[in-house]
């Protein structure tokens, strides 16, 4: 997947969370969690927008590290919802299949990175 695709694709995650934030039901519990998923949810494409601007491959690297901890966050906030009883996973099956798959793809681009960086000469 192309930079620009990511960056799309970052940007409807965020999108998605804004939604589902606004539509969970009003409690304490919720204010609180969605506040928390609607800042690391949004912070996954920006984070990854600075990785684009990297000065470094080692920054590269730390930037999506970044954008792994982000996104991983979201999951873990989803799942709280979920096991709270306040949205079904049905809801968000497949919010969480995406944010899943974004998270596997940075990790897969953080390995690539790092084994370029270990291995120069290797053609990954």
């Amino acid at each position: 997947m192309d930079e620009q695709a990511f960056k799309q694709r970052t940007k409807v995650l965020a999108l998605r969370v804004i939604r589902l934030v606004e539509a969970l039901p009003r409690k304490r519990s919720t204010d609180v969690i969605g506040r928390q998923l609607i800042r690391c949810g949004t912070s996954v494409g920006a984070n990854y927008r600075a990785a684009c601007r990297a000065k470094s491959v080692a920054d590269l690297i730390a930037k999506l590290g970044i954008v792994e901890e982000e996104a991983d966050e979201c999951l873990y906030w989803l799942e709280l919802l979920v096991e709270a009883g306040d949205i079904s996973e049905t809801q968000v099956k497949s919010l969480m299949q995406e944010t899943n798959a974004i998270v596997a793809m940075t990790v897969a681009s953080i390995k690539t990175l790092r084994s370029r960086k270990t291995n120069p000469k290797s053609k990954i």
